[in-house]
């Protein structure tokens, strides 16, 4: 059965008392009486509020697992993270491609600019990333999933070297360069996907391994976070 099938079926079983009445008030209405139609209008308004709740209860829930809730891990977390840290819920999709082995990460570069310092760093959030099968043992397809998140750091560090070589503090240059950091970021991840295939095109992943790996290391001078400008500049 469809999963559109079933959304439909579970939609018509929930509202099917207001589909019960509606009938009555249709019947009752030929025979003059409009009685029905308050209890009608009654059941609608309670059957969509608890609706309407269900509906956002759920929408939280697929955005952020608040049930088994883990903060954003920092960049310095990486060799901790395992699928065990993939913490968020996914209702329906069961496969990709096919394949009932698949996950979903979720990063970002966050920054904060406060008078004369910079933070910057990638963070990954464990309860808006799923694994479809919890069970899943593929170190590979882990792997993969990983180098989304050294992917966000690589460009995490970027910005910091642009905004580091900076002459003096400058809160306009620096949120332009934080912007483009995360425009190329997320250009990144997306080619990332497509020539690895997510992560099936194993010859396409090393290469994406080796490249990454190397950037990040040229980047060491850029690990920490926070980045202060002289005061006197």
């Amino acid at each position: 059965m469809s999963e559109n099938l079933i959304v439909i079926l579970i939609l018509f079983l929930y509202f099917s008392p207001v589909f019960y009445q509606l009938g009555i008030v249709l019947s009752e209405r030929k025979k003059g009486n409009r009685k029905p139609l308050k209890k009608f209008l009654k059941v609608v308004k309670y059957s969509l509020a608890v609706f309407l709740v269900l509906v956002t209860g759920f929408a939280i829930l697929s955005h952020t697992n608040y049930l088994n809730y883990e903060k954003p891990l920092t960049f310095d977390k990486f060799d901790q993270i395992t699928f065990e840290n993939f913490r968020g819920l996914e209702f329906f999709k069961k496969s990709l491609y096919g394949n009932e082995q698949f996950a979903y990460v979720v990063v970002a570069i966050d920054s904060k600019i406060e008078n004369n310092s910079v933070t910057v760093q990638s963070l990954f959030y464990p309860s808006r990333s799923f694994v479809y099968n919890q069970n899943t043992n593929s170190k590979e397809l882990l792997t993969h999933e990983k180098y989304h998140i050294k992917i966000a750091e690589l460009f995490s560090r970027k910005a910091k070297k642009k905004i580091s070589e900076l002459p003096s503090f400058d809160k306009k240059r620096i949120e332009e360069i934080i912007r483009q950091a995360e425009l190329d970021e997320r250009k990144y991840q997306k080619e990332y996907d497509y020539n690895t295939f997510h992560s099936y095109v194993l010859g396409e992943q090393k290469k994406y391994e080796k490249e990454i790996d190397s950037l990040l290391d040229l980047l060491t001078n850029y690990q920490k976070p926070k980045i202060q400008f002289d005061v006197e500049n």
